[in-house]
């Protein structure tokens, strides 16, 4: 049986903690071993329980999440941002210190839990909110031509969908959706998943 995935909630609201770890302990590839409400806390538990993914707030007294991720820049522990924070450049200085992903409190439980599981894989992941964070004001490139079929499925990567939910999403094969995602990224001059979600914000489709 696959060991689940070891997660560290950090944030200074108990009740955001309570609410999170209520619903995440009950997937049963998750599992919750630790709490942190700031962000030297969050370094010792970090240290002592060894998590797969931490769920990071960003805005913490003391040291915040932001200092966090600095001082977390050699460990390999996976980092999910998750705030309520809605500054635009806290998009970039996160990604930049090495947080995998970043999505707001607003999130979907549901998509939570599967943001966690992309990270956890060595994806990275951007809420589309987020990704307009780090959108510069220059203008786009000429859009590329789209079948309806490839609008729909980068629609769903810039939601965050994987390969197997889009493929339920849209009834067909895992298989045909790994060829539209191969020709979309070739289409749209994407490098990976990430890129092809910023693309496609940018250009209203999602």
């Amino acid at each position: 049986m696959t060991e689940p995935i070891r997660l560290l909630l950090v944030d200074d609201h108990p009740v955001v903690r309570q609410g999170l770890r209520a619903y995440l302990d009950l997937e049963p590839d998750l599992e919750v071993v630790g709490e942190a409400d700031d962000g030297e806390q969050a370094l010792a538990r970090i240290a002592e329980t060894a998590p797969d993914v931490v769920l990071l707030d960003l805005k913490m007294p003391g040291l915040d999440g932001q200092g966090v991720l600095e001082r977390l820049a050699d460990d390999p522990v996976r980092v999910l941002v998750l705030t309520s924070a809605t500054d635009g450049e806290r998009v970039p200085a996160a990604i930049e210190a090495g947080a995998a992903g970043f999505v707001y409190k607003d999130i979907d439980p549901d998509a939570l839990a599967a943001a966690v599981r992309t990270i956890h894989a060595g994806q990275t992941l951007l809420s589309p909110s987020a990704m307009r964070g780090l959108m510069t004001g220059s203008s786009a490139p000429p859009e590329p031509t789209l079948t309806p079929r490839e609008r729909q499925v980068l629609g769903l990567i810039a939601r965050g969908q994987t390969n197997r939910q889009i493929s339920r999403a849209l009834g067909v094969s895992e298989k045909t959706v790994k060829t539209h995602v191969t020709n979309l990224l070739r289409r749209i001059d994407a490098a990976d998943r990430t890129q092809a979600a910023l693309w496609a914000v940018r250009h209203g489709i999602g």
